[in-house]
């Protein structure tokens, strides 16, 4: 039922006032049975959405009821007073118009603003004056606005020019994740995010990184994306897979051969030490110093049978 505004210039009947005065007073008894609880539904909310305090546990032979702003009673701000057979509800001094209080003393916040955050107080009244007391608590967020994403360049060079994206909000309190390609981000060897998350750094940038990038701010009512972000990733020919140029790669390539090259041939000169060389080396030894001895023997033969020694004809 929404609060009627109370007709000016009346008083209150002697029920009411002993009504106010119990309502005033700070004097309750422990419960004896589950205790009075308040519970916020939701529990978090966003401006301008609309909240209920739903009341666990209310005691029964019930007279009276009343809601209150802060953790306390305190009749400078009451929202409102119920009364119970017949029905009457009585508007507080901080009563805005946007609460509806019910039978079963939940009480409606419509077009909740961040003002509104704070606690609540329940005092009911049983029919023997007792009192009993609840406190719920009322947690109000601004909803977050949609968030930009600036890049350092938008169309890059693979191997050559790193990438870094920033998610530009001016919310406070809020959690950001990136998306790629509709999909959550998933972080690579090559990426790193900034402590709050909201700088994405690609070093090297691969041509698989190409493609639609958004960020998200969220905190516990809303969440908003960006808008698509699109990062091109050329190819240079003159590079090749591992971001070397060809000359480079070339020099590596024949570096290798002539690695390869060198070992063979030391494995070659180590292998002829242990076997003793081959055969064809061995009969060239063998003939070269049989023709030594030769030429020795034949020299020996000029000396003793030369020229001079030969007897003249007859």
């Amino acid at each position: 039922m929404e609060l009627p505004t109370a007709p000016a210039g009346k008083g209150c009947v002697p029920w009411q006032g002993l009504l106010l005065a119990v309502l005033l007073s700070t004097f309750w008894n422990p419960p004896t049975t589950a205790q009075l609880t308040i519970e916020s539904m939701p529990t978090n909310v966003a401006e301008g959405k609309d909240v209920i305090f739903l009341v666990r546990n209310l005691p029964g032979n019930l007279a009276a009821y009343g809601w209150y702003k802060g953790d306390k009673v305190d009749h400078h701000q009451q929202i409102a007073s119920y009364k119970i057979g017949p029905v009457e509800i009585t508007p507080g001094p901080v009563y805005s118009g946007r609460e509806t209080i019910y039978s079963n003393g939940s009480l409606l916040f419509r077009n909740v603003t961040q003002e509104d955050t704070g606690y609540y107080t329940l005092q009911v009244i049983n029919t023997s004056y007792q009192g009993e007391v609840g406190t719920g608590q009322l947690r109000v967020y601004q909803p977050v606005a949609q968030p930009s994403i600036q890049a350092s360049n938008t169309t890059v060079t693979e191997h050559q020019d790193p990438v870094v994206l920033t998610c530009l909000t001016n919310d406070t309190g809020i959690s950001i994740q990136w998306f790629f390609n509709n999909q959550s981000l998933q972080l690579t060897e090559r990426m790193k995010l900034s402590q709050d998350n909201s700088t994405l750094t690609i070093d090297p940038i691969r041509r698989e990184d190409a493609g639609d990038y958004q960020c998200e701010v969220s905190n516990l009512v809303s969440a908003s994306k960006s808008d698509l972000l699109r990062l091109d990733v050329k190819y240079d020919p003159t590079l090749g897979s591992s971001g070397l140029s060809a000359g480079a790669i070339g020099g590596i390539v024949i570096g290798v051969l002539a690695g390869v090259a060198l070992i063979a041939a030391l494995v070659y000169f180590l292998y002829i030490r242990k076997t003793g060389g081959y055969d064809g080396l061995s009969s060239c030894s063998a003939f070269s110093k049989a023709n030594r001895h030769a030429w020795e023997r034949e020299g020996d033969f000029n000396t003793v049978s030369g020229p001079a020694s030969v007897p003249p004809p007859s």
